[in-house]
């Protein structure tokens, strides 16, 4: 148990180092409510599927042609249906796999081609994860139902600028505090779930612990200036939000207003 914790220690640290904030104790509180669960893992699974939409968003934008946006969608879709629409069977999505095989990459720059090769790998690590919690949801005997999402990521991308490439480097810095904020989140609930949840949670965490530095690293790429003025500002925004008062229980949401 020790190793554990030293391993958990070493992966949040750098995260830790990035966040303005931790987790509130009130939020903590209401997530590992038995009543809370359902709302915890359904919401999780909907932001593992965004970071992955996030992501194919900017290979869209940034480098796929049309014809190869076409086919993104197309191959994104599936998983749309299931859980924005409830359709089709969760079990089949596990079949799909994203190759960089699609992209037309003879003529990319440099910028391209990081943004191609992480982007990539974000994506099928999050989808995985995204089934990885429809397959604990299954063996708990909770049907998906989806539920509404939280002020979170709207209130940080709602900052981002509209002009490029300064739109480009908000949205990537807004990725690194939402990939942040989810390891801190594991990390933050390993200690109060049961053994399984645990252990998934750990494996998230060793997985996607190293995110948030890539969307830093693609920013820092693409600007031709200091970035640190726009990270303490999305900084100052993210604290804001983990730390007011929300409605409604999500797991990226503030603590429970009474």
């Amino acid at each position: 148990m020790t190793d554990v914790h030293s391993e958990i220690s070493d992966l949040l640290t750098p995260v830790s180092q990035f966040l303005r904030c931790q987790t509130p104790k009130d939020w903590i509180t209401e997530a590992v409510k038995p009543e809370n669960l359902r709302v915890l893992l359904t919401d999780h699974l909907i932001c593992e599927l965004k970071a992955a939409q996030s992501a194919m968003y900017l290979l869209r934008r940034y480098i796929a042609d049309d014809a190869t946006s076409g086919q993104l969608l197309n191959w994104l879709r599936p998983y749309e249906d299931f859980t924005y629409r409830h359709q089709g069977n969760w079990q089949d999505l596990h079949t799909k796999n994203l190759s960089k095989s699609l992209f037309p990459v003879t003529h990319l720059d440099a910028f391209q081609s990081s943004l191609l090769d992480k982007m990539v790998l974000l994506i099928k690590e999050e989808l995985h994860h995204f089934y990885q919690v429809l397959e604990i949801m299954h063996a708990m005997g909770m049907e998906y139902r989806s539920v509404t999402s939280s002020r979170y990521a709207n209130g940080m991308l709602k900052h981002v600028r509209t002009y490029e490439p300064q739109k480009l480097i908000d949205k990537l810095i807004c990725g690194a505090y939402i990939e942040a904020r989810s390891c801190e989140r594991f990390a933050s609930l390993i200690p109060y779930v049961d053994n399984t949840l645990g252990k998934f949670y750990l494996s998230l965490l060793r997985s996607e612990a190293r995110h948030f530095e890539d969307y830093l690293t693609l920013a820092s790429a693409i600007a031709d200036h200091d970035i640190q003025e726009r990270i303490d500002h999305f900084g100052d925004v993210e604290k804001t939000l983990i730390l007011s008062p929300d409605n409604e229980f999500r797991f990226h949401s503030g603590p429970l207003a009474a």
